[in-house]
């Protein structure tokens, strides 16, 4: 909780921030426009939104050759497109050169593809539809690979004995206390004797959020967990699952509530509603803390080259400063991978566990219930 009030208030922090200094970049930009030797100037707004948004490549890092020309060193993905009037069009991002050109009739404005024209201006005429395979895309492939892969691996192992009859071996002991946690601590205290039911399902949750969160802090890789198109798919999935799952009691209590007749028909509507923010609730929770904590890293970052464009040695004397906020932020980060993996899947296992609970014997209760004298 701390953690995540802490970002909050560092994301208002950096806002307000930008917005005082919004004037001062703008105005390097147009004294740095001349007509001989264009000087480039730091966009914070491309480096932030380049890092957090989806994009056709892995970009690592720019740097300049003896020519004084700019190299980008990353990892091309395959652009696969698909119009009505131009038929399937499949090559790598590397053609458009960074946005610098068009090929087969079409150009990358920004993270979009878009249709050109023979002069390379836009044609909206043009209808088509994206299914490349963009850096968010592959590294989920990579994520689901190397999960399969490791549970495969562990499973192995148990059927041969290791970990049953001996002590567990390599990465075995490190995942095994995981498993035994989810089990004891988030399965059977919300899902009871139904636990081993649905427990496949929360340990594949977690370990996929938790190995796309530690992809999401290596530099160069995508922040797949601050996507909200892949939050949105996690809580769409568990809303399904707890939809599915509810009983003859849950669903009563949505439309039959246990209330006075004069608001029954007020409850019903917020019990509904109530049936969609929980999955709502997932959704933005991991978005918003995950792209939260990114954002904040390459604002203090920036800060750098923001002082730096206004005096050289502004920048270097604050260069320390962020570097070590950074840092600070970065190992927060390390931590707040788990909790969010962590809490996501304990709510989903809290809302599975209201789904399949079974109507409570009010009278049986208050004769169980000790007298405390």
């Amino acid at each position: 909780m701390v953690a995540g009030r802490f970002k909050s208030l560092l994301v208002a922090g950096f806002s307000v921030f930008f917005l005082i200094f919004s004037g001062v970049v703008k105005a390097q930009e147009k004294e740095a426009e001349k007509p001989a030797g264009k000087t480039v100037v730091f966009n914070a707004n491309e480096v932030i939104f380049g890092h957090v948004l989806d994009a056709y490549e892995f970009h690592f890092f720019s740097y300049k050759g003896s020519n004084g020309k700019v190299h980008e060193v990353s990892i091309p993905l395959p652009v696969i497109l698909y119009s009505p009037r131009r038929g399937w069009d499949v090559f790598m991002s590397s053609r458009f050169e960074h946005g610098e050109s068009d090929y087969r009739g079409y150009k990358a404005a920004g993270n979009k593809i878009i249709a050109v024209n023979e002069a390379g201006t836009p044609d909206p005429s043009v209808k088509f539809y994206d299914i490349s395979l963009t850096r968010n895309v592959v590294q989920m492939m990579l994520s689901l690979a190397l999960l399969v892969f490791l549970m495969i691996q562990i499973a192995g192992k148990y059927k041969t004995g290791v970990g049953m009859h001996s002590a567990p071996t390599g990465f075995q002991n490190a995942i095994e206390p995981v498993i035994t946690f989810v089990r004891d601590e988030v399965a059977i205290p919300n899902l009871g004797k139904k636990s081993s039911k649905y427990l496949p399902y929360l340990l594949t949750v977690f370990f996929f959020i938790l190995i796309n969160n530690i992809f999401g802090l290596v530099p160069g890789l995508a922040n797949v967990s601050g996507n909200i198109a892949f939050t949105a798919v996690l809580g769409i999935i568990s809303f399904i699952v707890i939809t599915v799952s509810g009983n003859k009691h849950y669903w009563s209590h949505i439309f039959n509530p246990p209330v006075p007749a004069g608001i029954n028909v007020l409850m019903v509507v917020v019990e509904v509603i109530g049936i969609f923010t929980k999955p709502f609730a997932l959704i933005i929770r991991l978005f918003a803390n995950m792209l939260a904590g990114h954002i904040i890293i390459i604002c203090l970052v920036s800060l750098i080259f923001i002082f730096g464009g206004i005096s050289r040695g502004v920048g270097w004397g604050f260069s320390p400063v962020s570097i070590a906020f950074s840092v600070f932020i970065y190992l927060i980060e390390v931590l707040v991978i788990f909790i969010q993996a962590f809490i996501f899947t304990n709510l989903t296992a809290v809302f599975i566990g209201q789904a399949i609970e079974d109507p409570h014997n009010h009278a049986e209760d208050e004769h169980n219930d000790p007298v405390i004298l």
